[in-house]
């Protein structure tokens, strides 16, 4: 039986033989009946070992009793080594490739049309395992049903999944979503992305390579891992994306991942430079760069907030602000593992701070209550009715008291914008924030006032009243001065009392004179520059 080419014609016969045909082919597939690999004995039975092995992963069909049960698992070279310095050992000579009915030589081929068995080895196995993924996942029936042609960015995606490991897991998660109708409503000329709901938005009318599509999709994935939406801070919304793709394109161009589409953002003078200084740079011409185009188009960004509406299916129940860090660590560690070349030190400097990851906006909070808002310091007393210990019940003991100044001293006052842009959810959160701190200070009571066009004091609350039988206020416009300005005059406040401001960012220009911070919803900014702190609620 001669094994030179991979189709094999089958007749009625034993089922070892037809195992034995199996593993040749894959001899083939392995390379391992090149011309060039040699001939002696330790070499073929080194070689249907290692196919041998590979059979028994897969479990390919039943094994013949040819081979021993456990098989040595050093490397192959190794091995190929040892056995010609030592001979073959007994109990694997004459199996697999050492038996009288194959016969590995060659036919020869017509000269520039010899075909590389290895490389449709791997095509083949790769087929086979996105056949499997599909008939798990529902596209095809069977292994053996015809499947649906697949659109370029579906086989994009696909291919950071099973070729490119640092985005292969972000690749893994994300949904792409191809609707013409909802790309000409929300004028997505190419793609945007949603970080919150881990979905991107392609534009199926666009006519664009595979290659393209890689470039468009990878764009859109660091993005959102890098958490480019959450960082823009009091930066002008449209000017930090464009300042994020200078630096995502030129980390792609210089990853050769994909090919970049024409009219996107590149400037290679900027390699090298983060995000930030970028901005710096082009926020001094303002007229020219708001005409330049993100992958959504010109004057608008490819970086949404929340998810557009589309009657597809969508994933929940996971932390994507985790996740997407989790998946690029991981991928970047399955990067230089894999040897698979050396990365942008921008982007790699990027993931590496997400190996530290900022801290969350209530730990931040307990620590500006930490800085700011004393607890009650209790003293003794004897004022107090005395104590007196069992052991020694002729000495009289001091009490604990905490003084009635000690108390109006660690207070605090809450500025709650009622306005009518205002939603129940970010008051709810940051109110209770707000108690479970204080409480946990032990500061009795906090001074809060409402406010939309006027100030509506509340008195002195009981904290564990704040966030809940607090009746709201207002509902108006937004002018927040006028509370301000009464806790600031009021004569039963401390002067040093602190205060936190609890708004959605839509006001005027606040002027505070003493310790404060704001709280705002993710993503809002405020109109001026903030002296205090900015805590952002998500």
């Amino acid at each position: 039986m001669r094994l030179s080419i991979l189709s094999v014609i089958f007749s009625p016969v034993k089922e070892e033989v037809l195992i034995q045909t199996l593993t040749g082919a894959c001899l083939i597939g392995f390379g391992h009946l090149e011309p060039a690999a040699g001939r002696d004995p330790a070499y073929l039975e080194v070689a249907c070992l290692v196919v041998t092995r590979f059979q028994r992963a897969v479990k390919l069909g039943r094994e013949p009793a040819l081979f021993p049960t456990d098989l040595p698992s050093s490397d192959e070279d190794l091995l190929l080594r040892e056995w010609r310095r030592a001979g073959v050992p007994a109990e694997f000579a004459g199996c697999g490739a050492g038996t009288p009915d194959l016969d590995p030589a060659p036919v020869p081929a017509a000269p520039g049309r010899e075909p590389n068995w290895p490389e449709r080895f791997a095509i083949g196995l790769a087929a086979a395992a996105t056949s499997a993924v599909e008939v798990a996942g529902g596209a095809r029936t069977s292994l053996t049903d015809p499947a649906a042609r697949r659109k370029p960015w579906e086989r994009a995606l696909s291919w950071f999944v099973g070729s490119y490991p640092l985005l292969g897991a972000l690749a893994a998660r994300f949904t792409v979503v191809a609707d013409p109708e909802l790309a000409r409503g929300w004028d997505i000329a190419i793609a945007a992305v949603s970080p919150a709901a881990g979905e991107i938005y392609v534009n199926p009318l666009r006519s664009m390579s595979e290659p393209e599509w890689r470039f468009v999709l990878a764009h859109e994935m660091l993005h959102a891992a890098l958490r480019h939406g959450d960082r823009v801070g009091p930066r002008e919304p449209q000017l930090w994306n464009v300042a994020g793709d200078y630096v995502v394109n030129g980390w792609l161009v210089e990853m050769a991942v994909g090919t970049m589409p024409e009219g996107l953002l590149y400037d290679p003078e900027l390699a090298g430079a983060s995000a930030e200084d970028v901005y710096d740079r082009i926020a001094r011409d303002l007229r020219r760069m708001r005409k330049l185009a993100t992958l959504r188009g010109t004057g608008r960004g490819d970086l949404l907030g929340e998810p557009l509406p589309w009657h597809g299916p969508r994933s929940g129940g996971v932390d994507l602000d985790d996740y997407y860090r989790r998946a690029l660590l991981t991928g970047y560690a399955y990067h230089l593992g894999a040897g698979r070349g050396l990365l942008p030190a921008g982007l790699v400097a990027e993931i590496r701070v997400l190996d530290q990851p900022p801290l969350p906006w209530d730990v931040k909070l307990a620590r500006w209550f930490d800085e700011h808002v004393p607890a009650p310091e209790r003293r003794r007393t004897y004022a107090r009715p005395s104590r007196r210990q069992a052991s020694t019940p002729d000495i009289p003991r001091p009490g604990w008291h905490t003084p009635e100044e000690e108390i109006r001293r660690c207070t605090f006052g809450v500025v709650v914008d009622t306005s009518g842009s205002m939603n129940h959810e970010l008051m709810g959160k940051a109110l209770g924030a707000i108690a479970s701190y204080a409480t946990a200070r032990d500061v009795p009571a906090a001074r809060v006032v409402f406010c939309d066009a006027a100030a509506y004091d509340a008195g002195y609350l009981p904290v564990d009243e704040i966030a809940g039988r607090v009746r709201v206020r207002g509902r108006g416009g937004t002018v927040l001065q006028p509370a301000i300005d009464l806790l600031e005059r009021a004569p039963d406040f401390p002067a040093d009392g602190p205060l936190l401001v609890i708004t959605d960012g839509e006001c005027d220009v606040l002027r505070v004179r003493r310790k404060h911070a704001f709280l705002v919803p993710l993503g809002a900014r405020l109109p001026f520059t903030p002296r205090g702190e900015v805590f952002h609620l998500r």
